[in-house]
């Protein structure tokens, strides 16, 4: 049985976190870009963790996993794998706690977030794909004794991400809707668990990548699946599984997942880049690109927040991803 985080043990890993990470802060979207989209009385939220340390949530379960760790294995040290985002945030909480870094990034990983690992003193060490990735990552845990700070999947990485959730629920007061972008499912786990205990009536929606819908199919097939072959612009959107605890919690505190085009992300982009001046990457824009798409009608005239989870991307790409989503103007 998963035990979901308390509300009490997420308090208490906010104010251990506290000395490291950033309340980041919940803007109003408004402009003519989402005016021409949605119901003249829709009110958007945008909580804006793109401002987070290490410019994504993905500080918040690395740091919360790694101030669980004893002394020894901080001495040993820790490795992880990733695409680049959780790789950027393990090296950011390794620099903060003074504890060495060995993290595994995917072949595919951006050379913007290499060089932003290797800014924090990371040891990068670059794999294959997501499986053979992984693989490498869990071989340097068994043969350097380094602790593996998984990305998405553990209660420690849901508690760490809980804390947004408390975070937006004290910023934003009552909600009729969350929307979240799901890759393995630790944001969305954590927040949803949050939500569920503090706005039980709240609606919270996961959105994937329509080639990287791993999280809908295991809900689909009622248990954690496996997905090597996925295809998406939002890199860390992507990972090759869904595993158990990451998976139940989504089960148990999600409204619905819904998917979104390539296209779609893109356009949403350009959206936020026009209204909000925000560089954000794919993933950042996911949420936006399922209220503007498959959740639109749904959400017309509510009350919604969406979780602008990160901005790690370098600006030829960014440009290239805007231009792309001007066109569908």
């Amino acid at each position: 049985m998963t035990h979901a985080p308390t509300i009490e043990e997420i308090r208490t890993t906010r104010r251990a976190l506290q000395s490291y990470i950033a309340s980041t802060p919940l803007f109003r979207w408004v402009g003519p870009a989402i005016a021409s989209h949605l119901a003249p009385d829709a009110e958007v939220l945008l909580k804006l963790e793109l401002f987070q340390q290490s410019g994504t949530f993905k500080a918040r379960g690395a740091l919360a996993n790694m101030l669980r760790l004893s002394d020894e294995q901080c001495a040993r040290g820790v490795t992880t794998v990733s695409a680049g985002n959780h790789a950027i945030a393990v090296a950011y909480a390794a620099a903060s706690l003074g504890v060495s870094a060995k993290v595994v990034m995917l072949a595919s990983a951006n050379p913007a977030r290499i060089a932003a690992a290797r800014s924090y003193g990371a040891e990068v060490i670059i794999g294959g794909d997501g499986p053979s990735s992984f693989a490498l990552a869990e071989d340097i845990a068994r043969s350097e004794g380094r602790a593996l700070i998984h990305p998405f999947e553990g209660k420690e990485v849901a508690l760490g991400t809980g804390t947004l959730g408390l975070e937006l629920h004290e910023q934003a007061g009552p909600l009729d809707a969350v929307v979240i972008a799901i890759g393995g499912g630790g944001l969305a786990g954590g927040v949803s668990a949050a939500l569920r205990q503090l706005q039980p009536s709240c609606e919270i929606y996961g959105v994937e990548p329509v080639g990287a819908d791993v999280m809908s199919r295991s809900l689909a097939a009622g248990e954690a699946l496996r997905m090597p072959d996925v295809r998406t612009i939002a890199d860390s959107m992507a990972p090759p599984m869904t595993l158990p605890y990451a998976f139940s919690l989504c089960r148990n505190h999600l409204t619905g997942i819904v998917t979104v085009t390539d296209d779609a992300i893109c356009e949403a982009m350009a959206l936020l880049f026009a209204d909000c001046k925000l560089a954000v990457e794919p993933a950042g824009a996911a949420a936006a690109a399922a209220l503007l798409g498959p959740l639109r009608d749904r959400l017309a005239d509510k009350r919604v927040a969406l979780i602008v989870c990160g901005a790690n991307i370098d600006i030829d790409s960014f440009a290239a991803y805007v231009r792309r989503g001007s066109r569908a103007d």
